[in-house]
C-alpha cells in the first residue's frame, strides 16, 4: 500500500506539524458545530420531508420541493430569498446572471478586490471583446483593490462617481491576495453604504461559505451567489448554483437564468434535488474538514521554508491554500502527486493546457467524483511567476493528510525536515 507507506515514512513530520496547529484545529471544530446547528435550524424550519426529493419534469410547475430547497438556502444564507438551479453550469454563471441582472446601459460597476478572477473577466468585458459582454452594453467598470484593508480615500475617489453596484470578491482566485472574512465584507459593506446608500453590494462568495460562523448577508450585503461544486453542494451536489439576498434582486437573477416573467416559478429539478438538500445538510462538516487540512499544509510548507497564503494561524476566508513554489517543474511534480493520491483518475498525469475563460496554460489536478468539483481535494495552478500552486477542498481530513505525504515523496522531502 504506497500511500499508507508513504504516511508512514512522513508520520512523525505530519504530527509534529499537527500537534502545532492543535488549538487552530480544535477552533475549526466549534465552528464546524456551529454552522452544522444552523443548518440543521434550518431544515427544521423549512420541514423538509421525503417529498421535498421528488422529481419534477417539463416545465417545473408547482415543484414544492424546489420552493423548499430556495427557501432553505435563503434562510442558511441569510437573504429575504433564494434560486438554487441545476441550470447554473458554474459559479462565474450565477454571478454573471447577477451582475446582468442589475446592471443597464449607463451603470458603473466597481470592483472593490481588483482585477476579477479570469473566467469573470471575459464576461466583463475586460480581456476581449466579444459579443454581448457589459463593455459592449455601454457599462463602465472600475476597480480599486481594498484587500489589504479598508483605504478611505482609495473608497472616496473611486465611489466620487455614481456606481450602481460593487464587486466583493471573496477569495483570491489565482491571484496572491489574500481571501476575505465575513468581517473584512461587513466593514466594505458599511463603508460603501455611509458613501452610496443605493448602490448594491454584490459578493461572489465562491470557495467561502461556512468558513465564518455567518455569511455575508447576515451583515448587510445586498447579493451573493456561488457554486454548488465548491462548499455548499460537499461534494454530493454534481452540479449547479445559488444566488441569495434581497428577493428584488434574486428574482431579477432569476429573470435572467429563464425569462422575464418567469424568473423562480419555472425549471424542472429531476434527480439532483435530495442531493441538493444532503449536500448542504453536509457542508460545514465536510468545509470544516477541508479547512483542517488546508492549515496542515500552510504549516507543513512553511516549516519546509515555502512561502504560503494564509500562513499558520492567520484568519481564513475560503478553503484555499497557496504554496509559493518558484519553480514549473516543481509546480507540476506537485500536481502530479495530488492526481496521483486521488480517488478517481489516480493513474493519469496532469499537463498544462489551454482552458476557456483562462490567460494562461493551467495544470489541474483533479481526480474528483464530480469534474472540476473544488469541495473535494485537487490543487491547481497557471503557468506563470511566481508559480504558486492553490490547493483546495477535502472530503476528509485523512485524505488530504495521506496525500500531503505523497506529495512530500514525490518532492523527495527529507522525512526529518
Amino acid at each position: 500500500m504506497p500511500m499508507i507507506n508513504n504516511y508512514k515514512k512522513y508520520q512523525e513530520l505530519l504530527s509534529a506539524v499537527e500537534r502545532e496547529i492543535k488549538p487552530e484545529l480544535a477552533e475549526v471544530d466549534e465552528t464546524t458545530l456551529y454552522n452544522q446547528g444552523r443548518v440543521l435550524e434550518a431544515f427544521k424550519e423549512c420541514r423538509v420531508d421525503e417529498t421535498s426529493f421528488y422529481d419534477s419534469t417539463g416545465y417545473g410547475y408547482n415543484d414544492i420541493g424546489r420552493e423548499q430547497l430556495d427557501r432553505l438556502y435563503a434562510l442558511v444564507f441569510g437573504g429575504e430569498a433564494a434560486l438554487v438551479r441545476p441550470q447554473f453550469v458554474s459559479g462565474t454563471h450565477a454571478i454573471s446572471c447577477c451582475l446582468y441582472s442589475v446592471l443597464s446601459p449607463g451603470d458603473r460597476l466597481v470592483s472593490l478586490t481588483g482585477k476579477p478572477y479570469d473566467t469573470l473577466q471575459k464576461a466583463l468585458g475586460l480581456t476581449a471583446d466579444l459579443p454581448g459582454d457589459l463593455a459592449s452594453q455601454n457599462i463602465s467598470y472600475d476597480e480599486v483593490d481594498l484587500t489589504a484593508g479598508l483605504d478611505e480615500e482609495k473608497l472616496d475617489k473611486v465611489l466620487a462617481e455614481k456606481t450602481k453596484a460593487v464587486l466583493i470578491q471573496r477569495s483570491r482566485g489565482y491571484a496572491g491576495r489574500r481571501a476575505l472574512t465575513v468581517e473584512d465584507i461587513k466593514e466594505l459593506n458599511a463603508a460603501v453604504k455611509k458613501r452610496s446608500p443605493d448602490t448594491i453590494v454584490f459578493v461572489d462568495n465562491c470557495y467561502g461559505e461556512f468558513v465564518d460562523e455567518c455569511e455575508p448577508c447576515h451583515v448587510g450585503v445586498d447579493l451573493l451567489a456561488g457554486s454548488l461544486i465548491k462548499n455548499p453542494g460537499a461534494g454530493l451536489a454534481p452540479l449547479g448554483g445559488y444566488v441569495a439576498g434581497r428577493a428584488d434582486l434574486v428574482e431579477k437573477a432569476a429573470w435572467r437564468l429563464t425569462a422575464p416573467g418567469l424568473g423562480s416559478d419555472i425549471g424542472a429539478m429531476p434527480g439532483v434535488k435530495r442531493l441538493f438538500f444532503q449536500g448542504l445538510f453536509q457542508a460545514p462538516h465536510q468545509v470544516g474538514q477541508a479547512l483542517k487540512g488546508m492549515m496542515l499544509a500552510a504549516a507543513l510548507f512553511t516549516r519546509l521554508g515555502y512561502t504560503v497564503s494564509p500562513k499558520p494561524g492567520e484568519k481564513r476566508g475560503d478553503i484555499v491554500q497557496a504554496v509559493q513554489l518558484g519553480d514549473p517543474q516543481l509546480l507540476q511534480s506537485f500536481c502530479r502527486a495530488v492526481q496521483s493520491a486521488s480517488p478517481v483518475d489516480s493513474h493519469l498525469t496532469p499537463q498544462p493546457a489551454p482552458m476557456p475563460g483562462y490567460r494562461d496554460e493551467v495544470i489541474m489536478a483533479a481526480g474528483t467524483f464530480v469534474q472540476g468539483a473544488s469541495s473535494e481535494f485537487s490543487a491547481d495552478a497557471p503557468l506563470r511567476p511566481p508559480y504558486q500552486v492553490f490547493m483546495q477542498g477535502g472530503l476528509t481530513y485523512e485524505h488530504v493528510k495521506l496525500a500531503l505525504a505523497t506529495i512530500l515523496d514525490r518532492l523527495e522531502i527529507s522525512p526529518t525536515s
